[in-house]
């Protein structure tokens, strides 16, 4: 296995001479300056890079730099590094589909003569499909935005325009935003955007830098344009070509918008879609409007783990990997990537998936038929590309009519349901099959496959147009079938005029440099020399035996190869053509595409639902303005999936006017984390139309998200753990509204607690009194617990505050030991005390440091209602001082540090216990008579 993955990724041999390898330097050295990109060059059978580019490859890929060579000598010399066909797929991959920070360009040539072949972006595969999905699902839709931002004093208003060219979308938006980006934030999350074009003069600009640290939370490359691309002149004509349909509502469309069409024009001209004729008439363009779905920010999709990461143990760490267990080839997975980005708003559209997923788990023979069938069915879009692009085959016809004939069997299975939403399923997958499939649409395909290609010859793996299907081609092959029995007979005739035995003794070969001739071996030769050498044209002697022919056969054989060359020439004009018919029926393969998809990952949802430990249930949906979020019985999906957990689940009722809000104490470890994650990703699932893992549930649909649970440090950006903490929890503040769900998980810790429990308070207030929105606020700040206590006679402070409710995470201490133990429930009230020391001791920390941590603690800590109501954070700081004189606590803590650095200095390990009791009690004794005086150390160890 090592062996063969050492021989896969061998570096190749840099073969070049001393003419070629100045030739390629000369061109080499005209390439324009280009930071971003990564260039190869085709040798036919390996790739090289040079200079920057190959030091690059070399570090990231073979992760040493011994794999560069010199091409060239002198100052002259540039580094190079050659590269296996496997490797360059291997790059080729995580430049376009992982990282966002490259771009990549393939050139063919020779000596100085070299011509760009291939160009892709991370949000233009372009020309590199094949290539990187060639052996891999394309699982995610890659999608290019252009942005215009024009700034005013209180925010902005940006014009968005975006481009699907893999579904052949164009996109218009516009929207006014804050100063933190949220909802260009939203919008680049929702479409799935990997790439994003600026103007030169907004990259420029004051408030780019809060523009770009918003796309980098969304991992979007950047691509800079100049201001003159972003023109809207000529749209209509240009649309006129690119959109199917009439132009008028397409001009009515583009009267909609002020600042996007400049985006649009720009978005046109960068990826170049006018020079391709393929495109004319095969677009569709529409308005996108933030509303209509979800809005979900980059901060939400990394808390509630919504799509894969590599660092990820296993699939089901994210909530892609653990719904995905769709069937049918790439389509599924990317309908499933585009739902989990853009939940649902709309009741009755999320109550209809609901409707057809329970039917398929109360149905599991249905189910499983389903699957069986659906297995069989190939990625029809990237097939229905490949033919408008007229880059396919016969192979990819084949595969579209593979898929085709698997439709009768799903129509069937879908038609033996008969339960309560059987007339649901009719609508809305059976009445569009039936209109899909009748004699006007597949049925003709269908036909046209059959008559046109030869399928018997598919099990050779040959795929060829049928002789039956055209009388040139029927003629040719009668032509050549006849030649063929001709020069067999001949064969047979040469075998009883040398007396030798047919096919044993004489045999009859084909090759490309004689084309037809006979052979015999050396050992026969002496037999028939006479003859062979009056009656035949000896053509060569080898080892393996003699080559002869003679007049006849040569005219036989040269007809012959006529022949099958007009053969090959009329198949290939008869397989564009078919080709070409085939792709007049794209409009019947795009909504069989969509309807499949769809019925897959439903069908995923049901699979999940039925086949858990624990089943899950149907959420009951209700509109925003009205009813709670009551989950019963809730887990996490992607907790409880991994092999090692036993999960405890947990109830979490948001009631509005009693628990609306609600903050969480309790230790760290006892799942407040995990418990508020779950209720976001319950209420995700709910809204794409999963069943959710609880025992019971109801849910008030969500227009967005807000989740801020944890954040570090990003020194490239210049943010610290605190200031990163700071602009996130902006972002809700500015963008969340009571519609909205509000997720907070240890708000404030990356400053001083003073300052920390500060902010933590004045945020809960804002968010309880002005954005009334449903909040789980998770915390260590106990004192927050005072909140929801009537502790204020006001009656408008009291009013102020409704809604708001203390729940705590619980453990268990054991009076005599002092362990503490998870229980991992959460329950109504606050948390009564800090469990922080007794993770310490988890942790293995000294005792001695433990019994400190606990008598600090104790002189700290007061959990009074009266301490913990403060009005401002100077009067909190002044109920928790003590009056001790400071030059006593100064002496007693140099004294009791030293008194652990003495004991941390101990080589415990190396002494027996005699004499490490002996050492520590000496330790202790000398410790004792220091607090004689000093009456802040006598309170530790009286």
């Amino acid at each position: 296995m090592d062996e063969k993955f050492e021989e896969q990724n061998k570096l190749p041999e840099l073969k070049l001479d001393s003419k070629q390898a100045q030739g390629f330097l000369s061109f080499f050295k005209t390439l324009p300056n280009d930071a971003r990109a990564i260039r190869f060059f085709d040798r036919r059978d390996y790739y090289t890079t040079h200079g920057e580019n190959a030091t690059f490859i070399a570090k990231s890929y073979y992760h040493t730099t011994t794999a560069l060579r010199q091409l060239g000598n002198g100052s002259d010399a540039i580094s190079s590094v050659s590269v296996s066909k496997n490797m360059f797929e291997k790059v080729a991959r995580d430049l376009l589909l992982e990282r966002t920070d490259h771009t990549l360009e393939l050139y063919e040539g020779s000596g100085s003569n070299w011509r760009l072949v291939r160009s892709g972006t991370p949000g233009n595969l372009g020309s590199f499909e094949d290539i990187l999905f060639a052996n891999n699902e394309m699982q995610d839709i890659p999608v290019i935005v252009a942005v215009t931002a024009y700034f005013r004093e209180n925010g902005c208003t940006v014009g968005l325009s975006y481009v699907d060219i893999t579904k052949r979308v164009l996109g218009l938006a516009e929207f006014p935003d804050d100063s933190h980006f949220t909802n260009l934030e939203s919008t680049l999350v929702a479409l799935g955007c990997k790439e994003c074009l600026l103007p030169v003069e907004i990259a420029k600009s004051s408030e780019y830098r809060s523009l770009n640290e918003s796309l980098s939370r969304c991992g979007v490359m950047i691509t800079e344009r100049k201001k003159s691309e972003f023109k809207g002149r000529d749209l209509v004509q240009d649309l006129g070509r690119l959109v199917k349909g009439p132009s008028e509502p397409v001009r009515d469309l583009l009267a909609a918008f002020e600042y996007a069409l400049g985006a649009l024009g720009c978005i046109i001209s960068y990826t170049d879609l006018l020079s391709d004729e393929s495109n004319y008439g095969n677009f569709t363009i529409r308005r996108y409007n933030l509303d209509s779905y979800m809005r979900l920010d980059s901060a939400a999709m990394r808390a509630l783990n919504v799509m894969e990461s590599k660092t990820d143990a296993n699939k089901n760490f994210s909530l892609f990997g653990l719904l995905n267990r769709t069937c049918t080839a790439g389509m599924g997975k990317r309908l499933l990537h585009m739902w989990l980005k853009q939940p649902l708003l709309d009741v009755n559209e999320i109550n209809s998936r609901l409707d057809i997923v329970q039917a398929f788990v109360e149905d599991t023979a249905l189910r499983q038929d389903l699957r069986q069938h659906l297995k069989r069915i190939s990625d029809i879009e990237r097939l229905l590309r490949a033919l408008e692009k007229k880059r396919a085959g016969l192979v990819h016809v084949v595969k579209l009519y593979q898929s085709s004939i698997r439709l009768p069997f799903i129509k069937t299975a879908l038609e033996q349901h008969n339960g309560s939403f059987a007339s649901l399923i009719r609508e809305r997958f059976l009445d569009p099959l039936d209109n899909w499939t009748d004699d006007n649409h597949l049925n003709k395909f269908i036909g046209l496959v059959e008559t046109s290609i030869d399928l018997d010859q598919l099990e050779n793996g040959e795929y060829l147009i049928s002789s039956g299907y055209d009388s040139q081609l029927s003629a040719l092959k009668d032509d050549q079938e006849s030649l063929e029995h001709q020069i067999h007979d001949l064969h047979r005739k040469a075998a009883n005029d040398l007396d030798l035995a047919l096919d044993k003794a004489l045999k009859l070969e084909k090759g490309t440099q004689y084309g037809h001739v006979f052979r015999i071996t050396k050992k026969e030769e002496p037999k028939v020399r006479k003859k062979l050498n009056t009656h035949f044209i000896v053509l060569e002697t080898r080892k393996d035996g003699v080559k002869f022919t003679n007049t006849k056969l040569k005219k036989l054989g040269d007809q012959y190869q006529k022949v099958v060359e007009e053969y090959k020439s009329c198949q290939k004009e008869l397989v564009a053509r078919v080709v070409q018919t085939a792709a007049s029926f794209s409009e019947v393969f795009e909504g069989l595409a969509g309807l499949l998809s769809e019925l897959d990952v439903l069908l995923s949802f049901a699979d999940l639902a039925a086949s858990c430990p624990t089943p899950y249930t149907r959420p009951i949906i209700t509109p925003s303005d009205v009813g709670d979020i009551i989950l019963e019985g809730c887990r996490h999906p992607c907790v409880e999936a991994q092999d090692w957990v036993n999960f405890i689940p947990n109830d979490c009722k948001l009631v509005r006017g009693k628990s609306w809000f609600q903050i969480i104490t309790g230790p760290n470890m006892g799942g407040k984390s995990t418990f508020i994650r779950q209720v976001g990703v319950n209420i995700l699932m709910a809204q794409i139309g999963s069943f959710v893992p609880c025992e019971n549930a109801s849910i008030s649909v969500r227009d967005c998200i807000f989740a801020r649970v944890g954040a570090g440090d990003c020194q490239l950006r210049g943010v610290s753990t605190f200031m990163q903490e700071m602009l996130e929890t902006a972002s809700i503040l500015k963008g969340a509204t009571g519609r909205s769900l509000i997720i907070i998980d240890e708000l404030g810790r990356g400053t001083s607690t003073y300052d920390g429990f500060g902010l933590a308070w004045a945020i809960c207030e804002h968010i309880v009194e002005v954005i009334e929105a449903p909040t789980l606020f998770a915390t260590h700040f106990h004192e927050l617990t005072a909140l929801a206590q009537d502790i204020n006679s006001d009656e408008q402070s009291a009013k102020k505050l409704e809604g708001l409710a203390n729940f705590h995470v619980s453990a268990h201490i054991d009076s005599s030991s002092r362990k503490l133990t998870m229980l991992y429930k959460v329950e109504p009230g606050a948390c009564d005390q800090s469990f922080g020391i007794h993770v310490a001791e988890f942790a293995n920390f000294p005792e001695s440091v433990i019994a400190l941590a606990r008598a600090k603690a104790s002189e700290l800590e007061d959990f009074t209602p009266v301490a913990t109501a403060p009005h401002d954070a100077e009067e909190m700081a002044s109920k928790r001082k003590r009056d001790l004189d400071s030059d006593d606590v100064n002496r007693g803590t140099k004294r009791a540090h030293q008194f652990l650095k003495d004991f941390s200095e101990l080589p415990l390990d190396k002494m027996d216990l005699k004499q490490a009791l002996e050492s520590v009690g000496k330790l202790k004794e000398d410790l004792e008579k220091d607090a004689v005086n000093c009456s802040w150390l006598q309170q530790f160890i009286q």
